[in-house]
């Protein structure tokens, strides 16, 4: 079978799942993918749809616009700076996933203030406790960047 141009894919999907410490089978069972399936996606043979590498994306608990990139679905230019900051923010050990959830939602909602295209809702993560709060109301109870909990809405005076 003719290798397609996803090799850099496949060696970033194997670098990450080694780094999860996970086998081929362990990460295919997580994905919800065939173990073939996989390796054959890991070795540059297989190009996957956005589903799967959303399921394996989730699986290794990783960004997967980063691998909508890679797998070249998004265009890499337009969009790095706004897949490296949702990555970085997903990447983030110190949080845990609500919080990650929101920061994701301030972080559209400032985007599109600033007239930038937000990411199709497809692309985010799903909240993974069910709840649904807007980005209007996560802003509402973030900190302020002084640390106090003021109405981000009053004006200075």
């Amino acid at each position: 079978m003719a290798s397609l141009n996803v090799g850099n894919l496949g060696e970033y999907l194997r670098e990450q799942r080694r780094t999860a410490q996970l086998s081929l089978r362990q990460l295919a069972d997580a994905a919800g993918v065939s173990n073939p399936y996989l390796s054959q996606i890991e070795r540059g043979l297989r190009k996957p749809s956005a589903e799967v590498l959303q399921q394996v994306a989730k699986a290794l608990r990783i960004s997967a616009e980063t691998l909508y990139v890679r797998a070249g679905i998004l265009d890499a230019e337009r969009d790095r700076d706004d897949v490296e900051t949702r990555a970085v923010i997903l990447a983030d050990p110190t949080l845990n996933e609500r919080q990650k959830q929101v920061l994701l939602q301030i972080y559209e909602s400032f985007r599109k203030e600033n007239g930038f295209e937000i990411a199709p809702a497809d692309a985010a993560p799903a909240q993974s406790d069910g709840q649904s709060d807007s980005a209007v109301d996560a802003q509402e109870h973030a900190p302020t960047t002084d640390g106090s909990d003021a109405d981000p809405h009053q004006t200075a005076s």
